[in-house]
Protein backbone atom coordinates (compact mmCIF):
# COMPACT_ATOMS: atom_id res chain seq x y z
CA UNK A 1 0.00 0.00 0.00
CA UNK A 2 1.25 3.58 -0.91
CA UNK A 3 3.25 5.09 2.30
CA UNK A 4 0.32 8.01 2.17
CA UNK A 5 -2.48 6.16 3.09
CA UNK A 6 -2.63 7.73 7.03
CA UNK A 7 -3.12 11.63 6.22
CA UNK A 8 -2.76 11.50 2.41
CA UNK A 9 -5.00 8.78 1.12
CA UNK A 10 -7.29 8.32 -1.43
CA UNK A 11 -9.63 5.16 -0.62
CA UNK A 12 -12.15 4.96 1.86
CA UNK A 13 -11.85 1.68 3.76
CA UNK A 14 -15.49 -0.02 4.23
CA UNK A 15 -16.54 -3.52 5.43
CA UNK A 16 -19.46 -5.84 4.69
CA UNK A 17 -20.93 -6.29 7.94
CA UNK A 18 -23.51 -8.81 9.77
CA UNK A 19 -25.34 -7.79 12.92
CA UNK A 20 -25.29 -9.25 16.07
CA UNK A 21 -26.86 -8.26 19.90
CA UNK A 22 -24.52 -5.70 21.19
CA UNK A 23 -21.68 -6.09 19.03
CA UNK A 24 -20.49 -4.52 16.76
CA UNK A 25 -19.71 -7.73 14.81
CA UNK A 26 -17.21 -7.08 11.69
CA UNK A 27 -16.35 -9.03 8.83
CA UNK A 28 -12.48 -7.63 7.58
CA UNK A 29 -12.61 -4.51 5.09
CA UNK A 30 -11.91 -4.14 1.93
CA UNK A 31 -10.49 -0.97 0.07
CA UNK A 32 -13.82 0.30 -2.42
CA UNK A 33 -14.08 3.63 -4.26
CA UNK A 34 -14.79 6.32 -3.03
CA UNK A 35 -17.58 6.65 -5.40
CA UNK A 36 -19.15 3.66 -5.15
CA UNK A 37 -18.80 4.07 -1.17
CA UNK A 38 -20.83 7.47 -0.90
CA UNK A 39 -24.00 7.37 -3.60
CA UNK A 40 -26.37 6.06 -1.49
CA UNK A 41 -27.73 5.97 2.23
CA UNK A 42 -26.57 2.66 2.54
CA UNK A 43 -23.16 2.60 1.73
CA UNK A 44 -22.54 5.59 3.61
CA UNK A 45 -23.88 3.77 6.99
CA UNK A 46 -21.72 0.73 5.51
CA UNK A 47 -18.72 3.13 5.59
CA UNK A 48 -19.67 4.12 9.05
CA UNK A 49 -19.19 0.94 10.44
CA UNK A 50 -16.34 0.18 8.76
CA UNK A 51 -15.02 3.53 10.73
CA UNK A 52 -15.96 1.34 13.96
CA UNK A 53 -13.90 -1.70 12.30
CA UNK A 54 -10.76 0.51 11.60
CA UNK A 55 -11.13 2.50 15.43
CA UNK A 56 -10.79 -1.38 16.96
CA UNK A 57 -7.47 -1.70 15.60
CA UNK A 58 -5.36 -3.32 18.01
CA UNK A 59 -3.01 -0.36 17.42
CA UNK A 60 -5.29 2.10 18.83
CA UNK A 61 -8.29 1.48 20.44
CA UNK A 62 -8.01 -2.38 20.14
CA UNK A 63 -5.87 -1.82 23.37
CA UNK A 64 -2.47 -0.50 22.41
CA UNK A 65 -2.81 3.06 22.68
CA UNK A 66 -4.00 2.25 26.38
CA UNK A 67 -1.04 0.00 26.80
CA UNK A 68 1.62 2.58 25.67
CA UNK A 69 -0.33 5.30 28.25
CA UNK A 70 0.25 2.98 31.16
CA UNK A 71 4.49 1.71 29.50
CA UNK A 72 4.75 5.52 29.58
CA UNK A 73 3.60 6.57 33.29
CA UNK A 74 4.50 3.41 34.57
CA UNK A 75 6.79 5.14 37.39
CA UNK A 76 7.98 2.40 39.03
CA UNK A 77 4.39 0.40 39.25
CA UNK A 78 4.60 -1.75 36.50
CA UNK A 79 7.60 -3.46 34.38
CA UNK A 80 7.58 -4.19 30.83
CA UNK A 81 9.43 -8.00 30.71
CA UNK A 82 8.04 -8.78 27.35
CA UNK A 83 10.59 -9.66 24.39
CA UNK A 84 8.87 -7.24 21.79
CA UNK A 85 11.29 -4.54 20.83
CA UNK A 86 9.17 -1.70 20.33
CA UNK A 87 6.75 -1.76 23.23
CA UNK A 88 9.73 -2.10 25.83
CA UNK A 89 11.09 1.51 23.87
CA UNK A 90 8.05 2.67 25.06
CA UNK A 91 8.39 2.00 28.37
CA UNK A 92 11.91 2.87 28.55
CA UNK A 93 10.98 6.11 27.15
CA UNK A 94 14.28 5.52 23.75
CA UNK A 95 11.94 5.10 21.51
CA UNK A 96 13.00 6.14 18.05
CA UNK A 97 11.31 7.47 14.71
CA UNK A 98 10.55 4.08 13.24
CA UNK A 99 8.94 2.46 16.73
CA UNK A 100 5.69 0.53 15.53
CA UNK A 101 3.55 1.44 18.22
CA UNK A 102 3.78 5.63 16.97
CA UNK A 103 3.19 4.22 13.56
CA UNK A 104 0.44 2.50 14.15
CA UNK A 105 -0.94 5.11 16.39
CA UNK A 106 -0.62 7.35 13.56
CA UNK A 107 -1.63 5.51 10.71
CA UNK A 108 -4.64 4.02 11.75
CA UNK A 109 -6.13 7.31 13.80
CA UNK A 110 -5.42 9.40 10.01
CA UNK A 111 -7.40 6.31 8.41
CA UNK A 112 -10.34 7.07 11.02
CA UNK A 113 -9.96 10.25 10.38
CA UNK A 114 -10.38 9.99 6.62
CA UNK A 115 -13.41 7.54 6.68
CA UNK A 116 -15.35 10.52 8.83
CA UNK A 117 -14.40 13.22 6.40
CA UNK A 118 -16.10 11.27 3.58
CA UNK A 119 -18.55 10.06 5.66
CA UNK A 120 -19.25 13.97 6.94
CA UNK A 121 -18.64 14.82 3.05
CA UNK A 122 -21.64 12.57 1.70
CA UNK A 123 -24.30 13.39 4.41
CA UNK A 124 -26.72 14.93 1.69
CA UNK A 125 -27.29 11.15 0.64
CA UNK A 126 -28.34 10.00 4.20
CA UNK A 127 -31.76 10.03 5.14
CA UNK A 128 -33.53 12.67 6.42
CA UNK A 129 -34.10 10.53 9.91
CA UNK A 130 -30.70 8.98 10.26
CA UNK A 131 -28.93 11.98 9.23
CA UNK A 132 -28.44 13.70 12.97
CA UNK A 133 -27.11 10.30 14.22
CA UNK A 134 -24.64 9.43 11.39
CA UNK A 135 -23.53 12.92 11.26
CA UNK A 136 -22.80 12.84 14.99
CA UNK A 137 -20.86 9.63 15.10
CA UNK A 138 -18.40 10.32 12.63
CA UNK A 139 -17.57 13.86 14.76
CA UNK A 140 -17.71 11.67 17.88
CA UNK A 141 -15.10 9.22 16.46
CA UNK A 142 -12.59 11.92 14.21
CA UNK A 143 -12.59 14.05 17.85
CA UNK A 144 -11.58 10.69 19.51
CA UNK A 145 -8.55 10.32 17.44
CA UNK A 146 -7.44 14.36 17.03
CA UNK A 147 -7.49 14.21 21.23
CA UNK A 148 -5.93 11.18 21.73
CA UNK A 149 -3.65 12.03 18.79
CA UNK A 150 -2.59 15.45 20.32
CA UNK A 151 -2.05 13.57 23.73
CA UNK A 152 0.22 11.55 22.72
CA UNK A 153 2.76 13.21 19.89
CA UNK A 154 2.49 16.93 21.82
CA UNK A 155 3.17 19.08 24.93
CA UNK A 156 0.17 19.40 27.73
CA UNK A 157 -2.01 21.57 26.79
CA UNK A 158 -1.29 24.50 29.67
CA UNK A 159 -4.31 26.25 30.61
CA UNK A 160 -4.97 30.01 30.65
CA UNK A 161 -1.98 30.35 28.45
CA UNK A 162 -1.49 30.46 24.36
CA UNK A 163 -0.67 26.87 23.01
CA UNK A 164 1.06 27.78 20.01
CA UNK A 165 3.44 24.73 20.76
CA UNK A 166 3.09 22.31 17.99
CA UNK A 167 0.24 19.80 17.55
CA UNK A 168 -0.82 17.31 14.96
CA UNK A 169 -1.89 18.02 11.44
CA UNK A 170 -5.87 18.95 11.44
CA UNK A 171 -7.38 17.42 8.37
CA UNK A 172 -10.96 18.34 7.99
CA UNK A 173 -11.83 17.21 4.78
CA UNK A 174 -11.87 14.12 2.87
CA UNK A 175 -8.51 13.33 1.13
CA UNK A 176 -9.90 12.62 -2.51
CA UNK A 177 -6.42 13.27 -4.46
CA UNK A 178 -2.72 13.43 -3.38
CA UNK A 179 -1.91 17.13 -4.25
CA UNK A 180 -0.21 20.07 -2.60
CA UNK A 181 -2.49 20.52 -0.35
CA UNK A 182 -2.02 17.12 0.72
CA UNK A 183 1.35 17.93 2.26
CA UNK A 184 0.12 19.01 5.53
CA UNK A 185 1.31 21.02 8.48
CA UNK A 186 1.44 20.58 12.14
CA UNK A 187 -1.98 22.62 13.71
CA UNK A 188 -0.94 23.97 17.34
CA UNK A 189 -2.36 22.54 20.32
CA UNK A 190 -4.58 25.28 20.81
CA UNK A 191 -6.25 24.37 17.41
CA UNK A 192 -6.45 21.14 17.90
CA UNK A 193 -8.02 21.07 21.05
CA UNK A 194 -11.03 23.97 19.69
CA UNK A 195 -11.77 21.59 16.79
CA UNK A 196 -12.01 18.67 19.25
CA UNK A 197 -14.28 20.54 21.71
CA UNK A 198 -16.45 21.88 18.44
CA UNK A 199 -17.22 18.65 17.35
CA UNK A 200 -18.10 17.30 20.30
CA UNK A 201 -19.92 20.05 21.25
CA UNK A 202 -21.99 19.49 18.11
CA UNK A 203 -22.16 15.33 18.34
CA UNK A 204 -23.46 15.70 21.25
CA UNK A 205 -26.64 17.62 19.94
CA UNK A 206 -26.92 15.41 17.21
CA UNK A 207 -26.81 12.14 19.00
CA UNK A 208 -29.31 10.14 20.78
CA UNK A 209 -29.14 9.18 24.10
CA UNK A 210 -29.10 6.08 23.56
CA UNK A 211 -27.55 4.11 20.53
CA UNK A 212 -27.09 1.02 21.25
CA UNK A 213 -22.85 0.03 21.43
CA UNK A 214 -22.41 2.58 19.00
CA UNK A 215 -21.28 6.56 20.05
CA UNK A 216 -24.12 8.22 21.52
CA UNK A 217 -24.95 12.04 23.18
CA UNK A 218 -23.26 10.70 26.47
CA UNK A 219 -19.99 9.11 25.17
CA UNK A 220 -19.80 13.11 23.28
CA UNK A 221 -20.55 14.91 26.29
CA UNK A 222 -18.52 11.74 28.61
CA UNK A 223 -15.09 12.55 26.22
CA UNK A 224 -15.77 16.14 26.31
CA UNK A 225 -15.51 16.10 30.06
CA UNK A 226 -12.20 13.95 29.38
CA UNK A 227 -11.05 17.09 27.22
CA UNK A 228 -11.70 19.71 29.25
CA UNK A 229 -10.44 17.74 32.22
CA UNK A 230 -6.71 17.40 30.21
CA UNK A 231 -6.91 21.24 29.36
CA UNK A 232 -7.59 22.08 32.72
CA UNK A 233 -10.87 23.94 32.08
CA UNK A 234 -12.37 22.48 35.52
CA UNK A 235 -15.77 24.18 35.65
CA UNK A 236 -16.29 22.93 31.95
CA UNK A 237 -15.52 19.27 32.23
CA UNK A 238 -17.69 19.62 35.66
CA UNK A 239 -20.23 20.24 34.17
CA UNK A 240 -19.92 18.08 30.92
CA UNK A 241 -19.71 15.10 33.54
CA UNK A 242 -22.62 16.32 35.49
CA UNK A 243 -24.52 16.39 32.52
CA UNK A 244 -23.77 12.58 31.69
CA UNK A 245 -24.38 11.60 34.94
CA UNK A 246 -28.17 13.31 35.14
CA UNK A 247 -28.49 11.87 32.44
CA UNK A 248 -29.93 8.45 33.94
CA UNK A 249 -28.91 6.65 30.85
CA UNK A 250 -25.99 5.09 32.81
CA UNK A 251 -25.31 3.71 36.90
CA UNK A 252 -22.58 1.95 38.47
CA UNK A 253 -22.40 -1.33 39.09
CA UNK A 254 -22.45 -2.92 42.43
CA UNK A 255 -19.57 -4.81 42.10
CA UNK A 256 -16.40 -3.52 41.10
CA UNK A 257 -14.97 -7.00 39.06
CA UNK A 258 -17.95 -7.01 36.87
CA UNK A 259 -17.54 -4.20 34.92
CA UNK A 260 -14.34 -5.64 33.45
CA UNK A 261 -14.04 -8.80 31.06
CA UNK A 262 -17.67 -8.45 29.88
CA UNK A 263 -18.68 -9.93 26.27
CA UNK A 264 -20.69 -6.97 26.05
CA UNK A 265 -21.56 -3.10 27.26
CA UNK A 266 -22.98 -3.14 31.21
CA UNK A 267 -24.78 -0.29 32.78
CA UNK A 268 -21.64 1.69 33.34
CA UNK A 269 -19.80 1.36 29.88
CA UNK A 270 -20.10 4.88 27.95
CA UNK A 271 -18.27 4.12 25.21
CA UNK A 272 -16.33 0.98 24.56
CA UNK A 273 -14.99 -1.33 22.19
CA UNK A 274 -16.34 -4.33 20.67
CA UNK A 275 -13.71 -7.45 20.67
CA UNK A 276 -15.67 -10.48 18.90
CA UNK A 277 -13.64 -13.28 17.30
CA UNK A 278 -14.33 -12.01 13.70
CA UNK A 279 -11.41 -9.24 15.24
CA UNK A 280 -7.95 -9.76 16.10
CA UNK A 281 -8.37 -10.40 19.90
CA UNK A 282 -7.88 -7.61 22.51
CA UNK A 283 -4.40 -6.30 22.71
CA UNK A 284 -4.76 -5.48 26.15
CA UNK A 285 -5.73 -9.30 27.10
CA UNK A 286 -2.85 -9.82 24.61
CA UNK A 287 -0.37 -7.98 26.53
CA UNK A 288 -1.82 -7.50 30.14
CA UNK A 289 -2.96 -11.36 30.66
CA UNK A 290 -1.82 -14.63 30.32
CA UNK A 291 -2.33 -18.07 27.90
CA UNK A 292 -4.89 -19.06 30.26
CA UNK A 293 -6.68 -16.04 28.96
CA UNK A 294 -5.52 -16.20 25.69
CA UNK A 295 -2.69 -13.12 26.49
CA UNK A 296 0.85 -13.46 26.07
CA UNK A 297 3.37 -15.03 28.48
CA UNK A 298 2.92 -12.00 30.96
CA UNK A 299 4.18 -8.80 29.41
CA UNK A 300 3.45 -6.81 31.83
CA UNK A 301 4.59 -7.30 35.72
CA UNK A 302 2.56 -5.28 38.31
CA UNK A 303 5.31 -4.26 41.31
CA UNK A 304 4.73 -3.56 44.89
CA UNK A 305 4.68 -0.18 44.52
CA UNK A 306 1.19 0.00 42.83
CA UNK A 307 -0.25 -3.10 45.03
CA UNK A 308 0.93 -1.27 48.13
CA UNK A 309 -1.23 1.63 47.35
CA UNK A 310 -4.64 -0.02 48.13
CA UNK A 311 -5.89 0.11 51.57
CA UNK A 312 -6.56 -2.71 53.68
CA UNK A 313 -10.48 -4.74 52.35
CA UNK A 314 -10.66 -2.55 49.26
CA UNK A 315 -12.20 -4.97 46.66
CA UNK A 316 -9.83 -3.62 43.43
CA UNK A 317 -7.04 -5.20 44.38
CA UNK A 318 -9.03 -8.43 44.19
CA UNK A 319 -8.76 -8.41 40.44
CA UNK A 320 -4.96 -9.28 40.72
CA UNK A 321 -3.60 -12.29 40.74
CA UNK A 322 -0.34 -14.47 40.50
CA UNK A 323 0.28 -15.76 36.52
CA UNK A 324 3.86 -17.24 34.88
CA UNK A 325 5.14 -15.94 38.24
CA UNK A 326 4.39 -12.46 38.51
CA UNK A 327 1.53 -10.38 39.75
CA UNK A 328 -0.69 -9.43 36.77
CA UNK A 329 -3.92 -7.18 35.72
CA UNK A 330 -7.39 -9.08 36.14
CA UNK A 331 -9.03 -6.36 33.97
CA UNK A 332 -7.90 -8.06 30.91
CA UNK A 333 -8.91 -11.78 31.24
CA UNK A 334 -11.13 -11.79 27.95
CA UNK A 335 -9.85 -12.22 24.42
CA UNK A 336 -13.05 -11.62 23.22
CA UNK A 337 -14.52 -8.95 25.81
CA UNK A 338 -15.25 -5.54 25.23
CA UNK A 339 -12.55 -2.98 26.03
CA UNK A 340 -13.75 -0.44 28.68
CA UNK A 341 -12.94 3.11 26.87
CA UNK A 342 -15.53 5.39 29.01
CA UNK A 343 -16.63 4.63 32.12
CA UNK A 344 -19.14 6.45 34.39
CA UNK A 345 -17.14 6.05 37.66
CA UNK A 346 -14.86 8.32 35.63
CA UNK A 347 -17.59 10.70 35.54
CA UNK A 348 -18.14 10.57 39.34
CA UNK A 349 -14.53 11.26 39.71
CA UNK A 350 -13.93 14.18 37.17
CA UNK A 351 -16.94 15.76 39.14
CA UNK A 352 -15.47 15.37 42.28
CA UNK A 353 -12.10 16.59 41.39
CA UNK A 354 -13.54 19.55 39.66
CA UNK A 355 -15.74 20.46 42.14
CA UNK A 356 -13.28 20.21 44.50
CA UNK A 357 -10.85 22.71 42.77
CA UNK A 358 -13.96 24.63 42.77
CA UNK A 359 -15.41 24.92 45.98
CA UNK A 360 -18.35 24.10 43.97
CA UNK A 361 -21.05 21.65 44.96
CA UNK A 362 -22.79 21.19 41.27
CA UNK A 363 -24.73 18.00 40.66
CA UNK A 364 -23.05 16.45 44.62
CA UNK A 365 -20.29 17.60 46.89
CA UNK A 366 -17.10 16.19 46.04
CA UNK A 367 -17.48 13.57 49.25
CA UNK A 368 -20.62 11.84 48.10
CA UNK A 369 -19.39 11.77 44.56
CA UNK A 370 -16.07 10.17 45.88
CA UNK A 371 -17.96 8.15 48.36
CA UNK A 372 -19.68 6.52 45.50
CA UNK A 373 -16.55 5.26 44.18
CA UNK A 374 -14.78 4.50 47.33
CA UNK A 375 -17.88 2.63 49.04
CA UNK A 376 -18.39 0.17 45.91
CA UNK A 377 -14.94 -0.50 46.17
CA UNK A 378 -16.05 -1.90 49.42
CA UNK A 379 -14.12 0.46 51.71
CA UNK A 380 -15.69 2.49 54.85
CA UNK A 381 -17.27 6.08 53.59
CA UNK A 382 -15.46 8.84 54.35
CA UNK A 383 -16.45 12.11 56.50
CA UNK A 384 -14.08 14.28 54.79
CA UNK A 385 -12.43 14.60 51.26
CA UNK A 386 -9.04 16.22 50.12
CA UNK A 387 -8.54 16.84 46.63
CA UNK A 388 -4.97 14.23 47.10
CA UNK A 389 -7.95 11.85 48.42
CA UNK A 390 -9.55 12.67 45.28
CA UNK A 391 -6.58 12.12 42.89
CA UNK A 392 -5.64 8.62 44.67
CA UNK A 393 -9.16 7.45 44.56
CA UNK A 394 -8.78 7.83 40.28
CA UNK A 395 -5.79 6.31 40.83
CA UNK A 396 -6.90 3.23 42.25
CA UNK A 397 -10.41 3.39 39.97
CA UNK A 398 -8.81 3.76 36.72
CA UNK A 399 -5.74 1.98 36.94
CA UNK A 400 -4.48 0.31 33.75
CA UNK A 401 -7.06 1.56 31.68
CA UNK A 402 -5.13 3.82 29.69
CA UNK A 403 -4.83 6.85 31.86
CA UNK A 404 -1.22 6.71 33.20
CA UNK A 405 0.69 9.47 31.18
CA UNK A 406 -2.00 11.29 30.81
CA UNK A 407 -2.80 12.13 34.20
CA UNK A 408 0.78 12.62 35.01
CA UNK A 409 1.61 14.88 32.54
CA UNK A 410 -2.28 17.24 33.73
CA UNK A 411 -0.91 17.24 37.23
CA UNK A 412 2.89 17.88 36.14
CA UNK A 413 4.17 14.93 37.87
CA UNK A 414 7.30 13.74 37.24
CA UNK A 415 7.84 10.36 35.23
CA UNK A 416 11.05 8.88 37.66
CA UNK A 417 13.51 11.14 36.63
CA UNK A 418 11.79 12.52 34.02
CA UNK A 419 9.96 15.61 34.31
CA UNK A 420 6.11 16.17 32.95
CA UNK A 421 7.31 17.57 30.08
CA UNK A 422 10.12 16.24 28.76
CA UNK A 423 10.18 15.18 25.08
CA UNK A 424 10.94 11.52 25.81
CA UNK A 425 7.41 11.36 26.63
CA UNK A 426 6.08 12.39 23.77
CA UNK A 427 5.41 9.98 20.44
CA UNK A 428 7.80 10.92 17.33
CA UNK A 429 6.16 12.03 14.18
CA UNK A 430 6.95 8.24 12.40
CA UNK A 431 9.41 8.60 9.99
CA UNK A 432 7.66 7.47 7.35
CA UNK A 433 5.41 9.90 7.44
CA UNK A 434 8.11 13.00 7.40
CA UNK A 435 9.80 10.92 4.23
CA UNK A 436 6.06 11.03 2.51
CA UNK A 437 5.50 14.75 3.42
CA UNK A 438 8.46 17.11 3.81
CA UNK A 439 6.85 19.73 5.26
CA UNK A 440 6.56 17.80 8.78
CA UNK A 441 10.30 17.07 8.67
CA UNK A 442 11.49 20.20 10.59
CA UNK A 443 8.50 20.09 12.86
CA UNK A 444 9.50 16.51 14.20
CA UNK A 445 9.29 16.83 18.50
CA UNK A 446 12.60 17.18 20.07
CA UNK A 447 15.26 14.29 20.35
CA UNK A 448 13.96 12.14 17.26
Amino acid sequence: MNRLISIISTVVVCGIFTGCDKYLDLEPSQNISEKIALTSDENVKHVLTGAYSEFALAGIYGGNLLMNAELLGGNGEIQWVGTYIDPRQVFNKTMISTNSQASSHWIDSYSVINTANNILSALTVVKDADRDRVQGEALFLRSLMYFDLVRFFADQYQFGTANTQYGVPLVLTATQGITAASMVTRNTVDEVYNQVIADLILAASKLPADNDVYASSGAANALLARVYLQKGDYAAARDASNAVINSGVYSILPAYADVFNQDNNTSEDIFATQITPQDRFSAMTEYFSIPEFGGRTGDIDILDAHLNLYPAGDTRKDLFFIGEGAERCGKWNNQYGVVNLIRLAEMYLIRAECNQRLSTAIGATPLADFNVIHTRAGLVAATSVTLADILLERRLELAFEGFKIHDMRRLHSNVGALPYNDPKLLFPIPAREIEANPNLKPQQNPGY
